[in-house]
């Protein structure tokens, strides 16, 4: 009866094999992996949404207006606040865009009385009957075309500092009588300092050059200017940053998951063989059946012209006969025999390839997989002529067979 059961597993064993490779996994995804490789070039980067990238600023600092008369001012008279808002978008790492109003006052000179304050420049020798100091204020809106000079030199990247030129266009006017309205030029540098992903701080210097008729004097000067010096937080919405390109490499496992389908269904029958053992011990021929059963299948590794170098389709190969040695008998040693073609090659050449090629073949299995180093033997064999079928190709291999000790 005994007999008839073993009979009837080692008819089931061989059967498993054609089965597994037609059975469809549980979950088909598992089927196929994908391997994301990420471009590592740093001036690469995905072009976002056009909702991505945008940011807000707020900043305070002080301004000197260059007008007709402000040679005859000292420091103190030509300084006066300023505040900036601004909204703006980054469109790549290198190029952005905003648009800022700027304003505040102004501290100035009159000799016409425009914007006078009604007080003498005391500084000048004539007191009181030429200049006047003058106030008034003033707003200015202007688009900027920003340039990240840390991104354009070096790529993209995350840093602490930034520093981005840029150039603008705009219109500058008073809120007092008589109202002007002027076109201006603005150009600066903002710096902008990495306080988390979503806040930095951003020191801001620039200058702006317009008519002369900005302030309502005419005379003494071709145009008029602001020299402008603002410190600010800026806020960078989500979503933010830039990404990597990427391509994405489909890998097809259903020849390995059928590999290792019948791995398994190996392991479960030689389970159930070593039960059966269990229950008749004393019949010798089960056991012998058996024993026989739990040594892996011989496995033949095939390497180009010249070469050593495992392919992956054979590494694949070798991590499925890793786990059978690992899973058989602790008696059995296999043998890695390396060969090398008659036909290729010198009989020195060959005689160090097929070292090579069964050393290549070991180290995968012991370093990679980890098979006991006790649990094989190396050799190699030189020039063999054509193997099998008159293939050449067969006769630069390495072959893997199990035998007790």
């Amino acid at each position: 009866m005994i007999r008839k059961t073993i009979f009837a597993a080692l008819v089931l064993l061989v059967s498993v094999p054609a089965f597994a490779q037609t059975a469809k996994p549980a979950d088909a995804k598992a089927d196929f992996t994908d391997e994301v490789v990420y471009d590592e070039n740093p001036y690469r980067v995905v072009t976002n949404p056009f909702w991505n990238n945008w940011f807000i600023s707020v900043g305070g600092g002080v301004q000197f207006y260059f007008g007709d008369h402000e040679r005859q001012l000292n420091f103190k008279e030509l300084v006066s606040p300023a505040i900036d808002v601004a909204v703006g978008k980054w469109f790549s790492p290198e190029i952005g865009a905003r648009l800022m109003y700027s304003g505040f006052a102004l501290r100035g000179a009159t000799q016409s009385g425009v914007h006078s304050l009604g007080t003498p420049i005391e500084s000048q020798p004539w007191d009181g009957k030429w200049l006047e100091n003058s106030r008034f204020g003033f707003y200015n809106i202007h688009a900027d075309v920003l340039f990240n000079l840390s991104n354009i030199i070096g790529g993209y990247k995350t840093r602490v500092y930034n520093i981005s030129p840029y150039v603008g266009l705009g219109v500058i006017g008073t809120r007092q009588e008589p109202k002007t309205t002027e076109v201006a030029v603005n150009g600066g540098i903002m710096n902008t300092f990495r306080v988390s992903p979503a806040l930095d701080i951003n020191l801001d210097i620039r200058g702006l050059v317009t008519t002369d008729n900005f302030d309502g004097e005419v005379g003494g000067r071709s145009g008029e200017g602001l020299l402008v010096a603002t410190v600010g937080i800026t806020y960078k919405f989500k979503e933010r940053g830039w990404e990597r390109p990427k391509t994405v490499f489909r890998h097809d496992n259903r020849e390995a998951n059928g590999l290792r389908n019948q791995i398994e269904a190996l392991k479960a029958e030689n389970a159930r063989l070593q039960d059966a053992l269990a229950a008749a011990e004393n019949d010798k021929d089960v056991e012998t059946i058996i024993k026989e059963i739990n040594v892996a299948s011989p496995v033949m590794i095939t390497f180009n012209i010249g070469k050593s170098k495992l392919a992956k389709r054979d590494r694949a190969s070798l991590s499925l006969m890793a786990d059978l040695i690992k899973e058989s008998d602790e008696s059995i040693v296999y043998t890695i025999t390396g060969y090398a073609d008659a036909g290729t090659g010198s009989a020195e050449r060959n005689e160090v390839l097929s070292r090579e090629r069964a050393e290549a073949v070991y180290n995968c299995l012991v370093e990679e997989y980890g098979v006991p180093a006790d649990r094989l033997k190396v050799e190699n064999k030189v020039s063999e002529e054509n193997m099998f079928y008159d293939d050449p190709a067969l006769s630069r291999a390495a072959i893997t067979v199990g035998r007790r000790k």
